[in-house]
């Protein structure tokens, strides 16, 4: 788990779309949906997370490790899932998304060289691994990055 993911329990949360404190008739009149008295009806409530004092759950929680936000989430095809084009074809990104390979290419597409291909293909991805543009040229294909 990290800080990055919390998010409210399913159905926890609540529309705010509605006018509040518009007599008894709406549904929320007179206290407004505050209650009666306390911290919590008065204007100036403390701020979300607050936890009167105690060191609040987000400073609790240890931070350990560091994401890079700069890092590329980069998916990763084996040549077997090419055998389904025929032979000749040209295999780019959006012909591996129409096929139903990749689902979502994120941040690019690497060809690796996991499998066996039988046939010639020119291929477009964004990376190839040594064995996978070994293997496609060895066909006599064409193993191009985009």
């Amino acid at each position: 788990m990290d800080l990055s993911n919390l998010q409210p329990a399913e159905g926890s949360k609540h529309s705010d779309n509605f006018r509040r404190g518009r007599g008894h008739g709406s549904g929320n009149g007179k206290t407004a949906g505050k209650g009666h008295k306390g911290q919590k009806a008065r204007s100036g409530a403390p701020r979300p997370g607050f936890e009167g004092g105690q060191m609040p759950l987000y400073r609790r929680i240890p931070k350990r490790g560091f994401t890079c936000r700069n890092s590329k989430e980069i998916v990763g095809i084996n040549l077997s899932y090419l055998e389904r084009f025929e032979d000749g074809a040209t295999v780019t990104v959006e012909s591996l998304v129409e096929a139903g390979i990749v689902k979502n290419t994120r941040d690019g597409v690497k060809i690796l060289g996991n499998g066996e291909l039988t046939k010639k293909l020119t291929v477009q991805a964004n990376a190839f691994s040594a064995s996978a543009k070994e293997k496609i040229e060895a066909l006599g294909g064409k193993a191009e990055v985009i």
